[in-house]
C-alpha cells in the first residue's frame, strides 16, 4: 500500500531496504500561500529544515512485515530561506507514484460507499461485510495492487434523497448486475491503506468512470482515469471564484477547529493547494449531502466545480453563523449567572479579608447562638449539648454536602423553639366568667370545667396541662368554644385537625434521614405560638386514620397522656419536650369511634345540643348580630320578631347544633340588604326629577306583593311626602344645600324591613320539617318511643298491626330498615309481651295464633339500638288487648327477659325532643334519673318525667287509667 509516513513518527512500518534518496523542491504557489495562513503551515522556522517522508506496500496484515523485498522511496522535502517577497518554498506534492502507477489500473474492484462519496486526498474507514470482497481486498494488496473504486451507491428507486438511506449491513446485500445498476458512474481510484478486520481505510487518488461490468461477485469493473478539462490558470473569474471559496473557508475555519485539521491533513497529504484540489477540500468538509457532493464529484470543468463548491461552503458558512448565534444566546444566559456568582465569592473574599463579614457557616452559627442566647438560662441541659454539638459538626462540614444542610435546618428548629418561655395565665375566675359568656351561651358543663381549672391553677401557684374532650353532634359550638377558653385563660391558640390522617410521622415526625424531613405537628405548633402552654385544639378525634404509615391514634397516646408528655419524643427533633403544661382540648362527634384507650386518657364532656329557647338567645344574641355586621345593615333597618326567629328554628332548623340556624339568618340579611339597596336607588332616582315635580314616598309593601310573592314583605312607619316649589334658589350655594337636604331625606325615607311569620318564607322558602307528631292520640297499636341520632333527639313511632290470624299461626314480621339489635329487641319484645298477656288475660290466646307486623316509620332511615324494647312490648299488648297508650306519654329503655328495665344513653337530647312534640307524660329507667337531674330547669318544666326499673310499672302507667279522664 502506498503509504506516507513521516520520519518524525516512523515505527517501522516499511521494510529496511531504502531505496536511493530523491530530492524534490517546490515552487512557490500564492493559492497555496493563501490557504497555508488559514492554518499556519506556512508559518515556519526561516532556518533550514530537513523531513522525510516514506512510501511503502504494506503486507497484507498491515503489521509492516513482508515476505519480500519492495520497493520504497524516500523523499526528502528540504526548506529554504524565505524568499525576498517574503514567501516560503513548499513541497509540490508529498505523493510520489511506484510502480505500478494508479493510472495504470484500468480494472478494478467496485466498493460501494452508502453516505458520501471519496475525494481525492481524504481518508475514508469503511466496513466490508461481504467476505468474498474482503478477500479479494486482501489478495490485490498481496499482489502489489493495492487500489479499488470507490462509488456512491444510488437510492433506492422510489424513495426520497436521504444521506443514510441505508446501512452498510444492507448495502453489502446487493449483489452482481443490481449492484452494478444502483453505482454512479463516477467514483474515486482508492488505495488501501489498511485492512483490520472487515474494516477498510481507503486514501482517494483520483476520478473514475465506469465503463462495462467484468464479474459480479465480488463486482469487478473497468474504469476510465478522468481528468479535469484544460483551464487558463491566469483567468480572472477563477482566480476571483477560487479566493471567494478562500474568503469563505477563512471564516469557516475560525469557528471550527476540526476544518483546521482537514486543511492540514489534506495538504500534507496531497500538497499544493491548486484550483481543482481547493474547489474538492471545500465540497469534501462541507456538510452538503451525498447527492451534492456527487456532482462535485463528476464535474470537470475546473470553474463549475469552484462555483458548486462556493455554494456548499457558503451554505456552511450560513450555518455556522446560526450555530454561533444559538451559542452566543446560551453563553449569556449562563455567563450572566457565573459572573454574578464569581462576583459575589469576590466580594466575600475582600469583606472576609478586611474583616467585614464572616463566612457562611460562621455567620449560620453567630445567628443560632444569638437566637438560643434570651433563652439559654431557660434551655434544658440535654437540649443545650446537643445544640452544642450539631454547631461544632456544622464548622466541619463543607457547605455543598447534603449533610450540611439537614445539620443546618436541625439547628434552625433546635434554636428556634421556646424552650421555657411561658405565657402569663389569667387566674381571675370572674374575668374568665365574663370572657366564656361573650362568646357562647350555655355550654354550662364545658365552662364550669374551665373555671374549675383555673381556680385550681390559683390556689396551686401554677397549672398542670389536662386533655378534655368535648363530644357532641356538628354545630353546638366545639371548635368555636376553643377559641373561647385561650381567650379566657391568656393562652396561644393552635388548632389542627385530625380527621382522616393516616401517617404517624404527622404527630411524632420524620426521621432527619429521610429528604424533606420535618417535625411532627406539636413542635410545629410550639413553632408557631411561641410559648411552651399554650391551648391546642385537636380537632375530629374520632376521625383518624390508619394506614400504611402507621397508627395516629396510637402515636397519640404519648402525646395525650398526662404521665407521658412531659417528655415527649419527637422523631425529628430526637430530644425530650416537655409538654405537660399543655391544655389539649380534642373534639368529637361520637366517642364510640375513639379508641379505648386513647379515650381513657380523656376526659369527656358530651354536649347535648341546645333546646328551642337556648336556640333562641344564641340567635338573638349572637347570630343576628354577627349576619347584621357582616351584610352592612343597621340595627334601625330591620326587626326579626321573635315569632319569626321561633318559626325559623322550629320548621327549618331543628338540628341540635347552631349552624344551620346561622345560615339561615345569614341568608335573611342578605336579602334584606339586597331589598334596601333596591330601595335607596329607587329614592335616587325620583330625586332626579323635574324642579316643579312632587315626590311622594308611600307605602308599596302591597304593590310589591302582589308584583312578586317572593319580594319581601315591609312595614312603613312613616310616609314622606316632599314637595319642591317652582321658585329655584338663586344662589349656587343655596341650590347645593337643597340638593344634600334632599338626599338626607331620601336616605331617611329607606323604609324599616320587618320580619315576622308572614312573610318568613319568602327569605328562607318553604318549611323544611313538620311536625314528628303524627297523631294526636295515638291509636291502638302504636306507641311512641325516644331515639338519639348525631343531629339530636326525635321522636320515634312504634307501629304494629295484625297480619292474619289462625291457630298456630303466632309469628312476628319486622320492616323499618331495622339493625341487629334492634331486631333482637324486637324478638324480646315479642316473648315478653306473650308472657305478660298470659298473666293479665290467660284466656286470650292471641299472640299464639295472630302473625304480627311491627313497622318503624321513616323506612329511608337506618335505625338501631336497643331502647325501643320497652316501647315494642306495649306496642304489640296495646294491639293485643285493644287498648290504646295513654295520651301525650313518650318511653324508652331496654328490656331484658326477667323484664328488668336497663338504662340508656341521650337523655338530654330524648327530653329535647319529647318537649318539642309536646308530650308532658315520659318514662325513663331508673337508674337514668342522675342524668335527668343534671337538665337545666328550663328543659324539664311542664314535663311528668317517671322512673323505672320493671315493666310492671310501665304497664301500669300506659294501661291503667281512667278513660274520661284521657277524653278529657
Amino acid at each position: 500500500m502506498l503509504k506516507l509516513v513521516f520520519s518524525s513518527s516512523y515505527r517501522g512500518h516499511c521494510l529496511n531496504t531504502v531505496a536511493p534518496r530523491l530530492r524534490v523542491k517546490p515552487d512557490s504557489n500564492s493559492l497555496f500561500d493563501a490557504v497555508g495562513r488559514l492554518t499556519g503551515l506556512t508559518r515556519r522556522s526561516p532556518t533550514n529544515f530537513l523531513s522525510r517522508a516514506f512510501f511503502c506496500s504494506d503486507s497484507n496484515d498491515g503489521s509492516g512485515s513482508g515476505s519480500g523485498s519492495q520497493p520504497v522511496v524516500e523523499v526528502e522535502v528540504k526548506g529554504v530561506e524565505s524568499n525576498s517577497d517574503g514567501s516560503d518554498s513548499k513541497a509540490s506534492s508529498a505523493i510520489v507514484p511506484t510502480y505500478p502507477r494508479p493510472e495504470d489500473y484500468l480494472t478494478v474492484l467496485a466498493l460501494p460507499l452508502p453516505h458520501r462519496p471519496l475525494f481525492p486526498g481524504f481518508y475514508m474507514p469503511i466496513y466490508v461485510k461481504d467476505p468474498k470482497l474482503l478477500a479479494a481486498l486482501q489478495e490485490s494488496r498481496k499482489r502489489q495492487a493495492p487500489y479499488a473504486g470507490a462509488f456512491l451507491l444510488k437510492d433506492e428507486p422510489g424513495t426520497e434523497p436521504s444521506p443514510s438511506s441505508e446501512t452498510e449491513k444492507s448495502v453489502y446485500d446487493i449483489k452482481g448486475k443490481e449492484l452494478f445498476n444502483r453505482l454512479h458512474e463516477v467514483g474515486t481510484l482508492a488505495q488501501i491503506s489498511s485492512i483490520q478486520g472487515d474494516q477498510v481505510v481507503l486514501i482517494g487518488h483520483r476520478r473514475l468512470r465506469i465503463t462495462e461490468m467484468v464479474s459480479e461477485d465480488p463486482l469487478t469493473v473497468k474504469v476510465d482515469h478522468l481528468k479535469e478539462k484544460p483551464y487558463d490558470k491566469d483567468d480572472d473569474v477563477i482566480k476571483a471564484t477560487s479566493f471567494e471559496v478562500i474568503s469563505t473557508l477563512r471564516d469557516v475555519l475560525k469557528t471550527s477547529s476540526l476544518w483546521r485539521d482537514h486543511v492540514q491533513t489534506y495538504s500534507q497529504h496531497i500538497g499544493d493547494f491548486n484550483f481543482p484540489r481547493l474547489a474538492d477540500f471545500g465540497a469534501a468538509i462541507s456538510g452538503a449531502n451525498k447527492l451534492q457532493c456527487q456532482q462535485v464529484l463528476e464535474e470537470l470543468d475546473v470553474h463549475k466545480r469552484l462555483q458548486l463548491t462556493l455554494e456548499l461552503v457558503k451554505k456552511e458558512m450560513e450555518i455556522s453563523k446560526i450555530q454561533e448565534s444559538i451559542a452566543k444566546a446560551i453563553e449569556e444566559k449562563i455567563s450572566g449567572e457565573q459572573r454574578r456568582y464569581l462576583l459575589n465569592e469576590q466580594l466575600k473574599a475582600i469583606k472576609k479579608e478586611l474583616g467585614l463579614e464572616t463566612d457562611d457557616k460562621t455567620a449560620l452559627s453567630a445567628k443560632f447562638r444569638e437566637r438560643l442566647e434570651p433563652n439559654r438560662e431557660k434551655c434544658p441541659p440535654h437540649v443545650l449539648q446537643v445544640i452544642e454539638e450539631e454547631l461544632t459538626k456544622l464548622q466541619l462540614l463543607e457547605a455543598s454536602s447534603s449533610e450540611f444542610n439537614v445539620t443546618r435546618n436541625y439547628l434552625d428548629w433546635l434554636t428556634v423553639l421556646p424552650w421555657g418561655n411561658y405565657s402569663d395565665e389569667n387566674f381571675d375566675v370572674i374575668q374568665a366568667q365574663t370572657i366564656l359568656d361573650e362568646d357562647h351561651y350555655g355550654l354550662a358543663d364545658v365552662k364550669e370545667r374551665i373555671l374549675e381549672f383555673i381556680a385550681v391553677g390559683k390556689l396551686r401557684g401554677t397549672s398542670q396541662g389536662k386533655i378534655i374532650c368535648l363530644s357532641g353532634p356538628p354545630g353546638v359550638g366545639k371548635t368555636s368554644i376553643g377559641r373561647s377558653i385561650a381567650r379566657a385563660l391568656n393562652r396561644k391558640f393552635f388548632r389542627f385537625s385530625v380527621g382522616g390522617l393516616s401517617d404517624v410521622a404527622e404527630i411524632k415526625g420524620h426521621r432527619r434521614t429521610y429528604i424533606g424531613a420535618m417535625p411532627g405537628k406539636m413542635v410545629q405548633c410550639l413553632k408557631n405560638v411561641g410559648t411552651e402552654n399554650p391551648l391546642v385544639l385537636i380537632d375530629e378525634i374520632d376521625k383518624l386514620g390508619r394506614g400504611h404509615a402507621g397508627d395516629p391514634a396510637s402515636a397519640l397516646l404519648e402525646l395525650l397522656d398526662p404521665e407521658q408528655n412531659a417528655n415527649f419524643l419527637d422523631h425529628y427533633l430526637d430530644v425530650p419536650i416537655d409538654l405537660s403544661k399543655v391544655l389539649f382540648v380534642c373534639t368529637a362527634n361520637v366517642v364510640d369511634n375513639i379508641p379505648n384507650p386513647l379515650l381513657d386518657r380523656m376526659e369527656v364532656i358530651a354536649i347535648a345540643g341546645y333546646i328551642t329557647d337556648e336556640k333562641m338567645h344564641i340567635a338573638r344574641d349572637y347570630l343576628e348580630k354577627t349576619a347584621r355586621e357582616a351584610c352592612g345593615v343597621k340595627p334601625e333597618q330591620v326587626e326579626v320578631t321573635d315569632a319569626a326567629l321561633l318559626g325559623l328554628i322550629e320548621n327549618y332548623c331543628r338540628e341540635a347544633g347552631v349552624r344551620n340556624l346561622q345560615k339561615h339568618i345569614e341568608k335573611i340579611y342578605r336579602k334584606i340588604a339586597l331589598r334596601l339597596v333596591r330601595e335607596g336607588s329607587s329614592n335616587e332616582s325620583v330625586m332626579v326629577q323635574p324642579a316643579d315635580a312632587k315626590a311622594e314616598v308611600v307605602d308599596e309593601s302591597d304593590h310589591h306583593a302582589a308584583a312578586n310573592k317572593a319580594d319581601v314583605e315591609v312595614e312603613t312607619s312613616v310616609q314622606v311626602d316632599t314637595v319642591q316649589t317652582n321658585d329655584q334658589p338663586k344662589d349656587p350655594k343655596d341650590a347645593a344645600g337643597s340638593r344634600e337636604l334632599q338626599e338626607t331625606e331620601a336616605t331617611k325615607a329607606v323604609e324599616k324591613v320587618v320580619v315576622d311569620t308572614t312573610n318568613l318564607a319568602n327569605f328562607v322558602g318553604k318549611p323544611v320539617f313538620h311536625a314528628e307528631r303524627i297523631y294526636d292520640r295515638t291509636p291502638v297499636g302504636v306507641v311512641m318511643g325516644l331515639a338519639w341520632t348525631a343531629m339530636g333527639g326525635s321522636t320515634l313511632y312504634i307501629e304494629t298491626t295484625q297480619v292474619e290470624q289462625g291457630e298456630g299461626k303466632g309469628a312476628l314480621h319486622l320492616t323499618g330498615q331495622l339493625g341487629d339489635v334492634m331486631k333482637e329487641s324486637a324478638q324480646i319484645a315479642h316473648t315478653l309481651a306473650r308472657a305478660i298477656l298470659l298473666e293479665k288475660e290467660p284466656a286470650n290466646p292471641y299472640f299464639a295464633n295472630s302473625k304480627l307486623h311491627l313497622h318503624v316509620p321513616a323506612g329511608a332511615t337506618p335505625k338501631d339500638g336497643p331502647s325501643a324494647g320497652c316501647t315494642m312490648i306495649t306496642s304489640m299488648l296495646s294491639l293485643a288487648m285493644k287498648k290504646p297508650v295513654r295520651k301525650d306519654l313518650a318511653m324508652t329503655g331496654e328490656v331484658t327477659l326477667t323484664r328488668k328495665i336497663l338504662p340508656i344513653g341521650g337523655v338530654k337530647e330524648k327530653t329535647i325532643a319529647a318537649k318539642r312534640s309536646e308530650v308532658r307524660t315520659i318514662i325513663f329507667p331508673a337508674a337514668n334519673r342522675r342524668d335527668y337531674d343534671e337538665l337545666a330547669p328550663n328543659v324539664t318544666e311542664g314535663l311528668d318525667v317517671h322512673f323505672v326499673d320493671d315493666y310492671s310499672q310501665i304497664f301500669s302507667l300506659a294501661f291503667e287509667y281512667d278513660d274520661n279522664t284521657m277524653v278529657n
